[in-house]
């Protein structure tokens, strides 16, 4: 009697798993198709349904990856645009690689931050080079597998910067390289983030500023350990 109890307590069990599972991927909802935004913010390439005043809606999903672009330190003078150079915080979920890391800059985004008064852009090391004629070459051997990895061709990407430029260049990299653009959704800046996600970096508990860069989930390019292409 006590081993036929044990059984159908077993059996209980999985039944409810199962279920619970089956109750998860029926509650993940299809996302509504990238589109852009009107007015300015369609010109950064922002997304009209998914951005940074929505996204609390879209947190948590299996489908999805969640990049941040920005740099930990940026050495582009943003706040002469209303910006940060710093990380002063991150939305909860995200994974942060700066796009500068990933590409260079067009000659035309260059003259466009100039033009702004936002002078100092990165130009350090890359996993890509931008030709003038657009097309994207690997400085490195290993720089297809760090972006299939940190951006998996299989998932919903989302992707979020300081105000919107670095991921509408960013997404625009992907799409010319392979991936899909209609999985790639550009949710604007985080500057603009009033939810209810939001994780700080910027700390001023002990008298002065310091930032929490340890709270962040960074991908960490050592591009020393890489090897060129030749």
């Amino acid at each position: 009697m006590n081993k036929t109890k044990v059984i159908i307590s077993g059996l209980l069990i999985v039944i409810v798993i199962l279920i619970a599972m089956n109750f998860k991927g029926d509650s993940l909802k299809p996302l509504p198709a990238p589109e852009l935004a009107e007015g300015v913010r369609g010109a950064y390439g922002i997304d009209k349904n998914i951005d940074d005043q929505s996204i609390d809606n879209y947190l948590d999903r299996e489908d999805t990856v969640y990049i941040d672009l920005r740099m930990l330190d940026d050495p582009a003078s943003w706040e002469n645009k209303g910006g940060e150079r710093e990380l002063t915080g991150f939305i909860k979920g995200f994974k942060v690689i700066p796009y500068p890391f990933l590409a260079g800059f067009s000659q035309e985004y260059r003259d466009q931050k100039t033009d702004e008064n936002v002078d100092g852009l990165y130009d350090g090391p890359s996993l890509f080079q931008l030709s003038s004629d657009g097309i994207y070459t690997a400085n490195y051997k290993e720089s297809m597998d760090i972006l299939e990895f940190v951006f998996p061709k299989d998932k919903n990407i989302f992707l979020i910067c300081g105000a919107g430029g670095y991921a509408r260049i960013a997404k625009e990299m992907l799409v010319e390289l392979g991936w899909d653009k209609n999985k790639i959704y550009n949710l604007g800046g985080y500057w603009f983030y009033e939810g209810k996600n939001n994780i700080p970096v910027k700390n001023t508990k002990h008298g002065d500023i310091s930032y929490d860069f340890w709270k962040v989930m960074y991908y960490n390019i050592d591009f020393k350990t890489l090897h060129k292409v030749n």
